[in-house]
């Protein structure tokens, strides 16, 4: 994980080669970007809950969005890195696992059908746990169908 230094071996049998060494330096942008953008991703999350709460009892359909909206926004990301060259190396950290990854909320999406589960809900619960599993999918599958024809690239 980390990066790696040439440096003398010391001690007993050394023959004084240089061997590599494990130094954590070069992670430490990638940490801040991946941080970053979480609290980008998190903030519009909790900005998303605000304009749209889920009422006492209600179905999580914020949740759902959030996580759809995200899981699309995704596939538009990853098809634009892979098919326009090659961004600076901190794009994908910041924007997927950062922006996306703190914006997207999996662990709420269990809570919610776990809540759903224990107020005597189980049609709803599995409503949200298949419906968001398969709107997620679809909708990397879309932003990556709708990215791919809009940059002129068809596969």
């Amino acid at each position: 994980m980390g990066t790696t230094q040439a440096g003398p071996v010391t001690g007993p049998g050394s023959t004084g080669a240089a061997v590599p060494r494990r130094g954590g330096a070069g992670q430490g942008p990638v940490v801040c970007a991946v941080s970053a953008g979480g609290g980008v991703g998190a903030a519009a999350r909790y900005g998303a809950g605000l304009l749209w709460p889920t009422a006492p009892g209600g179905f999580p359909w914020t949740t759902l969005g959030v996580n759809v909206v995200g899981c699309a926004l995704i596939g538009v990301l990853l098809v634009t890195i892979a098919e326009r060259g090659t961004p600076h190396r901190l794009v994908r950290p910041f924007l997927g696992t950062g922006v996306l990854g703190g914006f997207t909320t999996f662990s709420t999406y269990a809570v919610d059908v776990h809540r759903l589960v224990t107020d005597g809900r189980p049609a709803a619960a599995a409503g949200c746990l298949v419906g968001t599993l398969l709107g997620a999918m679809a909708a990397v599958w879309a932003g990556s169908a709708v990215t791919r024809l809009a940059l002129g690239r068809r596969r």
